[in-house]
């Protein structure tokens, strides 16, 4: 019986590209083995690329005296800032309602508290009310933030919509509701791995939905998608209101359906995802 061969001895500079290697190779394996974490991999070029290319698409537009969906004159009617502006106002109030809600449930993983909720007599529409009611006031205040700032720096008055303001916000908010209970299942079924999806999640549709610019000015391919979100139709009235038009009640109508399905289907998912949780027994990731 031959004695086995050593194996052969690396020399400094292998050894270290080897080790160089191997943690390059561990990192490969987790982002193969979590799809979710290709997000920031894929996702994110795609979402800048169709965001400020359609902004740039629609600022040539306005330079050159095009016309804004619905046959307003951009020249004549408002200007790109006022687009701008008000298209980051009502995004805040969406994005901001979003997140208030979704680390709302966050802070109990975070705190080790999920087993503790499980095992008072709260029921589950009171912890989503009680939340909701904190997101609210939070979505109030930084909204207040940012549309003080608007009006301090560039003189831009977002009550200057008029009353159909109301209904805009209101159509925001549940739409920011209903992505953030979908995220909160998500997280629920799969864990700390998917709460960048708590961040970026919403922001996937911030493009397609027309916030800063009409839906003309999107990849053909890709028109149909956005019509059919009621972020869409929400902010194409919002864009309405800024060029001093009357209220755009069947835009209105039409985002109006579309949230009240998102909010149904979003509800219904996160109920599926809570009872996989504890059916699974999940709940002994965050003990």
């Amino acid at each position: 019986m031959t004695a086995t061969q050593a194996p052969e001895l690396r020399g400094p500079a292998a050894a270290s590209a080897h080790r160089v290697r191997a943690v390059a190779r561990r990192h490969w394996l987790v982002l193969r083995r979590s799809p979710h974490r290709i997000f920031d991999v894929l996702v994110w070029p795609v979402v800048d690329t169709l965001l400020y290319g359609s902004i740039g698409l629609f600022a040539a537009k306005a330079a050159g005296g095009g016309t804004e969906t619905g046959g307003a004159e951009l020249g004549t009617g408002p200007t790109l800032a006022v687009f701008l502006l008000s298209g980051t106002v009502l995004w805040h109030l969406v994005h901001q309602t979003q997140i208030s809600l979704a680390t709302g449930f966050l802070e109990e993983t975070w705190s080790r508290n999920v087993i503790g909720l499980l095992t008072t007599p709260l029921r589950g529409w009171e912890y989503l009310a009680g939340v909701g009611l904190f997101a609210l006031v939070r979505t109030a205040l930084s909204t207040l933030a940012v549309a003080s700032l608007a009006f301090a720096a560039y003189a831009f008055d977002v009550t200057t919509l008029g009353l159909g303001l109301i209904p805009v916000a209101a159509l925001l908010l549940l739409c920011g509701w209903a992505v953030a209970l979908a995220v909160v299942g998500l997280v629920l079924r799969y864990g700390s791995g998917a709460e960048a999806l708590v961040w970026g999640g919403l922001s996937v549709v911030m493009p397609l939905s027309g916030v800063f610019y009409p839906v003309s000015t999107l990849p053909a391919p890709l028109r149909p998608v956005a019509e059919a979100l009621p972020t869409t139709h929400v902010f194409a009235a919002g864009r309405a209101l800024a060029g001093d038009g009357p209220t755009p009640w069947h835009e209105l109508a039409v985002a109006t359906l579309g949230t009240a399905a998102l909010l149904v289907l979003a509800l219904f998912f996160l109920g599926r995802m809570l009872a996989s949780f504890r059916r699974r027994g999940l709940v002994t990731r965050y003990s």
